[in-house]
Parts: C-alpha cells; sequence; structure tokens
C-alpha cells in the first residue's frame, strides 16, 4: 500500500456518519450555499493532525493529490501536512510550496482550510514583494480573497499592520460575509497585537461604509461605550 493509500486509508478509519453529517451541516454543503459540492467523511480535525504528523514527509505531489480531492478532510490533512514541511523547510523548500499553494488557491475552498493555512504561508512574503495578495485580493474566487486578507496575519504577528490595511481596502466593500468577517477579524488582530489607536485611525475614515458584518467583528475588543458609538456612528 502507498503512503496515499494508507493515509486515506487512516483516515477513515476514524471517521464517524455522525461527524460527517454534522460537517457538511456547520460547512453549508447545501445547494446554494458557500460549501456547495464538499463531502465530509467524518473526522475531527485532531486526528487529521495526527494523520498529518505521521506522513509529515509526504512528497508534494502526493500532496497535490489529496488537494484535488472532492473529500474535505484530505485536503485538510494536505495542508496541515504542507504547513509542517513549510516551517520546517529551508528557503528553497519554503518557496516551493508557496508558491504550489497560490497555483492551487482554488482548491483551498473553505474557510477552515484558508484559515488553517494562508497565516503561516503568509510568513513567506515577510520579506518578500506582496503583490501578490493584491491580485489574490481582487480575484472573482472567494477563496482567493479570503486567502489574501489571511495572509496578512503574519505580517500583524511581526508588528505590520499596511498590507492588513491595504488588502482591507480593496475588500472594504465586499459582498459575502465570510470576507467581511475575515476582514474584520484582522483589523481586531491589529489593534490586538499591535495597538488599538492604529486600528482606530484606519476605522474613522471608513467606518461608516463598511458593512456592518465587518465593522462588528474589527471592534469586538472595544470598550462596550466605544463599541456602541462605533455602531450608532456617532464618533
Amino acid at each position: 500500500m502507498t503512503d496515499i493509500s494508507s493515509l486515506k486509508s487512516d483516515l477513515r478509519a476514524l471517521a464517524t456518519q455522525e461527524r460527517a453529517r454534522s460537517s457538511a451541516w456547520f460547512f453549508k454543503t447545501g445547494p446554494g450555499q458557500y460549501g456547495e459540492g464538499d463531502i465530509f467523511i467524518g473526522v475531527s480535525v485532531p486526528d487529521q493532525r495526527k494523520v498529518a504528523k505521521k506522513y509529515r514527509e509526504l512528497p508534494l505531489r502526493d500532496a497535490e493529490h489529496l488537494l484535488n480531492s472532492p473529500i474535505h478532510e484530505e485536503r485538510l490533512t494536505a495542508l496541515f501536512i504542507l504547513v509542517g514541511q513549510f516551517q520546517r523547510g529551508d528557503e528553497t523548500i519554503r518557496q516551493e510550496i508557496f508558491r504550489f499553494y497560490i497555483k492551487k488557491a482554488k482548491l483551498v475552498n473553505n474557510w477552515d482550510l484558508v484559515d488553517s493555512s494562508a497565516p503561516y504561508f503568509g510568513q513567506y512574503l515577510n520579506d518578500k514583494d506582496r503583490s501578490v495578495l493584491n491580485n489574490l485580493a481582487k480575484s472573482d474566487n472567494l477563496w482567493e480573497r479570503r486567502i489574501a486578507i489571511m495572509m496578512t496575519f503574519a505580517f500583524i504577528m511581526d508588528g505590520d499592520e499596511s498590507t492588513t490595511f491595504e488588502i482591507a481596502d480593496i475588500l472594504l466593500h465586499d459582498e459575502h460575509d465570510l470576507i467581511q468577517k475575515a476582514v474584520g477579524w484582522m483589523l481586531r488582530e491589529v489593534g490586538k497585537r499591535i495597538d488599538q489607536n492604529i486600528e482606530e485611525a484606519y476605522l474613522i475614515t471608513r467606518y461608516k461604509t463598511m458593512p456592518r458584518t465587518m465593522l462588528r467583528y474589527a471592534i469586538e475588543r472595544f470598550e462596550p461605550e466605544l463599541r456602541h458609538q462605533y455602531l450608532k456612528g456617532s464618533l
């Protein structure tokens, strides 16, 4: 049995029908929903991480095979493996994985897949040109847009809010709530991890026109009275 066959077998051994039904509902796989057509077999995230650890040296071609799978847990496990290899790798390996990830971004097609991978791969751009994120943010593809803003979390962790604000401006009036939530979340992280005054300086000229969901996420950690003023539009 090949590694990839063994990995798939290990995942299925950990699957339950009850979890599969619950995940299919939670990740909105019904007709017309953002996760339409996604297939779950019912493996918990901790169990997927254990499988990923077991197959941590899986070749990139096999990870690509998994990422092309219609089964959600196989795609997420592939991403866990790639993140681990990226974190352990030298610059050549990190570049190879980053380029692969960007090329296959449309396959990272649910919010948990994006959020479990993009912030890590964003580290590759810390000392490099970041224009690839502008291109992703302008994509017609929902998941590429979410990847763009979620990758900026790596820069926030390094005390740099500039790219987060740049990508947030591109996505400021995005109509999808998964983008609104992600942008608001990253703005909130700027306030939490860098400086709330910096976040407020960004919000003060934009909060009246940005989507309500985005604003609510962005100001979630503010003091109640200040949060009320933002929501009321009275600043």
